[in-house]
């Protein structure tokens, strides 16, 4: 590994052709190729028509693992409890306590079922309920995320869904125990190992031993990426995440060896993340700079974080924070990081971020282990218009209508007008049938 500096954007947010440059830097594609359209399609077409069959020749192949029944594929309860004692105390007390954080701070989502009687008896609402069964995919082997089985598990359960279904690819047999674990505390109902666009497939299409779910949830590659985007519709999904991403807006008075490491723990997701410090301070950002080629060569996926880096990070220099938050808003990051005195007077100018992390203490890592939000946020601009995941993702609306007679004859005469003017005769006869007769 070369001991050169980090060759990272420097940007000044009054240059010329600036706006450009971010548009540039921000622009992520993460459209499949041909090659991997084909390879998902026919493993969707093949598993919708063959079931565990060819579920079983799919495990065989990728994962490496020879499987005989589609019974094989599922790994018992008494195996998650076993995974929950086999593991460090620590380990369990740390997977406990943010199970209990990020349900506690998920009951507050929970929507409820309301209506209202109108003065002539006519009743309106609205009744919510869970879904029946939902899917949760769930990377494994050695890229294992037992922090995702909570973010996903906990807000479907909170939500009353009955039951979980996690897909875990265990390539050659490896399998992790802490996502096992987890799955035991968050109450998974059943696991399948079972990875990649052919777990999709199963939970979209259910096969002989895998059930239909209604919705599937969880990050995964682009193969598993690609699968979801083509069973929307058949299934919900949550979304089509693209590379983490952080946005650090300091004041300059944060120890920038603070930011430097906030900055590297996004980066050292993928080669393909996205870490940008904006800041007033052109004097800060240079000290950030120093700060992170001085700490790079400590961290053990300094390629990653170098990578990522240089070809997707930037430090942006603002006149104030007028304009620091103008570039938030155009932005629209995943993770926002406000690293400043008075981070609450920020909020109210704050229309597009996935999660806030706000004061000097507040690292972005907090919330992906057990601050208590979700850390399945929008990413890729998205958060323009998405949310993160939520009990709300995992409840569903039913509109209630209940007319008295005298509502009927009120509500029917308008709309009988206006199915007249909409040439639709039998919709205005449906709704004049029941007018009182005077």
């Amino acid at each position: 590994m070369s001991d050169s500096a980090i060759n990272i954007r420097r940007l000044d947010a009054n240059a010329s052709g600036f706006k450009q440059e971010l548009n540039r830097l921000l622009d992520w594609e993460g459209v499949s190729d041909d090659r991997v359209n084909n390879v998902v399609k026919e493993v969707l077409h093949r598993v919708k028509t063959e079931g565990d069959k060819a579920l079983l020749e799919y495990t065989a192949k990728f994962d490496r693992l020879d499987l005989k029944t589609g019974a094989e594929l599922e790994i018992s309860q008494e195996r998650l409890q076993q995974a929950l004692i086999n593991i460090p105390k620590e380990q369990r007390d740390a997977l406990e306590l943010a199970t209990k954080r990020v349900r506690l701070y998920h009951e507050r989502q929970k929507s409820e079922s309301w209506s209202y009687t109108e003065e002539d008896g006519t009743m309106l609402g609205q009744q919510v309920t869970c879904l029946d069964r939902v899917g949760l995919y769930v990377p494994g082997g050695k890229a294992a995320y037992p922090s995702s089985v909570i973010m996903n598990a906990v807000p479907a359960k909170v939500a009353g869904v009955p039951e979980l279904i996690m897909v875990v690819p265990t390539p050659d047999g490896e399998v992790n125990e802490m996502v096992l674990a987890a799955a035991a505390i968050c109450g998974v109902d059943r696991v399948f190992c079972v990875g990649g666009a052919q777990a999709v497939a199963a939970l979209a299409y259910g096969t002989e031993t895998i059930p239909p779910v209604d919705k599937v949830v969880g990050p995964g590659n682009i193969y598993v990426a690609t699968a979801k985007r083509m069973v929307f519709g058949t299934v919900g999904i949550d979304m089509i995440a693209g590379p983490s991403e952080i946005l650090v807006v300091c004041d300059g008075e944060t120890d920038p060896d603070w930011i430097a490491v906030d900055l590297f723990s996004q980066a050292e997701h993928d080669e393909d993340a996205q870490s940008i410090l904006v800041t007033p301070d052109a004097d800060f950002a240079d000290k950030v700079v120093a700060s992170m080629n001085r700490l790079l060569p400590t961290m053990p996926r300094q390629k990653i974080i170098r990578t990522a880096l240089e070809a997707r990070g930037a430090v942006i220099v603002v006149d104030d924070m007028a304009q620091a938050v103008e570039m938030i808003n155009f932005i629209a990051p995943e993770h926002l990081e406000l690293s400043v005195d008075n981070p609450q007077a920020l909020l109210p100018k704050i229309r597009h971020a996935g999660a806030i992390f706000m004061g000097r203490y507040t690292a972005e890592a907090l919330g992906d282990y057990c601050a208590g939000p979700n850390h399945v946020l929008p990413t890729s601009r998205t958060a323009r218009f998405s949310s993160p995941l939520g009990v709300y993702d995992f409840q569903k609306r039913s509109s209630l209508i209940m007319c008295s007679a005298d509502g009927a004859s009120v509500l029917g005469e308008v709309a009988g007008i206006l199915a007249d003017g909409e040439g639709l005769q039998a919709h205005a006869a449906s709704a004049r049938f029941r007018l009182k007769k005077s």
